[in-house]
């Protein structure tokens, strides 16, 4: 049988990124074979089977056809009269659309390489428009590859921008869009990511409550960039060159995505202030989460930062009693870990601004500091006094508020604050 490594494999080694899984195509084959051969079968929609060695993917060179309605309305043929060339036609983009046979020699039938010199993201026939998925695809390629120059090609643009006005992505499951954005999320320019999207119209479908903050303005004093969406594109990037855990990464830009959403439901009346939008948003913030079906801790983290970051932008201002109460409700003294992204998504939103990507956010070290004495204020002397209840509380705070004002006394270093 023959074998071609197909896909991102072979565009990254072309690029000289970072190589990514390998995913094979066999031509010539059939399932009988492949299992006569040791492979084990994995696909249910179409054949897919795991090297009985390697465990990487192998898949029959398949064509697909259109029957109904959303990503999943395919028909698949895989038989060993399907050509590589066959295969290739039916990818998303030219750049994926490459080939290469196992000895490494580039396999290219259609000069799509091109594209790839070019920096250009491209479909690579009109059947691109039979899968809606697709569209949320390109953009994630597109945070992905920004670092590498690459830009949507004008005729896909169109394309992606007629999808979406047929209603086509209505049909995608919540738990596909959430797989492409979490991986735009974690991509180098997560923000690239919901630009195509808006550019297409299709931010408005699927993310509507990011969607309308495009346009509301801020005060300009706060953020010269004026306009609410710009700002949390700008935060977005921001957090990106903050938060290096790879485990967190999702979890804070999402929380950074959110943050401001309830700017979009203040009265027009009251612009460019946003009085009260941290409280406004955490509606929007869980209906967002609810529809994309969100892992729980994404969400918690989604919904705390939306609520508190404008008392966090405070802390700077704050007295130890106030400060310890914003501790509190960070659950700061049980969930350290937690807090900190909190820190780190209002970080992000400090630097969100024009002329201000590079700020520092002395909140953040107020409030671990405070959080770091309070939590080293034990209870067991005042167990052994025999406090218990609500007299343990009150006392556990009163010692936990005078060794944060004793502390905190001695320093108090002017704050940036952000609206």
């Amino acid at each position: 049988m023959n074998c071609y490594v197909v896909g991102g494999a072979v565009r990254d080694r072309l690029l000289g990124r970072p190589a990514s899984d390998r995913d094979w195509v066999v031509v010539g084959s059939s399932p009988e074979d492949m299992r006569r051969r040791g492979f084990r079968p994995v696909g249910q929609d179409f054949p897919v089977f795991l090297h009985p060695e390697t465990g990487e993917e192998y898949a029959l060179a398949r064509t697909e056809r259109k029957q109904g309605r959303g990503h999943q309305g395919f028909v698949f043929h895989a038989a060993p009269d399907v050509t590589l060339e066959d295969d290739l036609q039916r990818r998303d983009l030219t750049i994926n659309a490459l080939a290469q046979k196992q000895d490494g020699t580039l396999v290219d039938p259609f000069g799509f390489k091109a594209d790839l010199d070019a920096r250009i993201l491209r479909h690579v026939s009109p059947a691109f428009a039979e899968d809606p998925l697709r569209v949320l695809r390109v953009a994630r390629f597109a945070a992905q590859l920004a670092a590498e120059g690459f830009e949507l090609a004008g005729e896909t643009r169109d394309l992606m921008t007629a999808m979406t006005a047929s209603g086509e992505l209505d049909d995608l499951t919540a738990e596909r869009v959430w797989q492409e954005t979490r991986k735009a999320l974690a991509s180098p320019n997560p923000a690239r990511y919901f630009e195509i999207l808006r550019t297409v119209g299709a931010l408005k479908v699927l993310f509507p409550e990011v969607d309308a903050l495009f346009g509301v303005p801020q005060p300009a004093h706060y953020h010269p960039e004026i306009d609410s969406g710009i700002h949390t594109l700008l935060a977005l990037t921001a957090a990106v060159g903050l938060n290096n855990d790879v485990g967190q990464d999702v979890a804070v830009r999402f929380a950074v995505l959110c943050h401001d959403l309830g700017k979009a439901l203040t009265p027009p009346e009251e612009w460019p202030r946003h009085i009260g939008h941290e409280q406004r948003g955490v509606a929007p913030t869980r209906a967002l989460c609810a529809r994309l079906k969100v892992p729980r801790a994404v969400k918690e983290l989604a919904v705390l930062t939306t609520a508190q970051h404008g008392r966090v932008h405070a802390a700077m201002e704050m007295r130890p009693a106030t400060l310890l109460d914003l501790i509190e409700s960070l659950d700061g003294l049980r969930r350290p870990e937690r807090m900190a992204d909190v820190l780190t998504a209002c970080h992000a939103d400090a630097r969100g601004r024009l002329g201000s990507e590079t700020c520092d956010y002395p909140q953040a070290d107020r409030v671990r500091a405070a959080a770091d004495i309070a939590r080293g204020i034990s209870p067991a002397p005042f167990l052994e006094r025999g406090l218990t209840g609500v007299q343990l509380g009150e006392a556990l705070r009163r010692a936990r508020i005078q060794a944060i004002k004793q502390a905190l006394a001695e320093s108090q270093p002017n704050a940036q604050t952000a609206e």
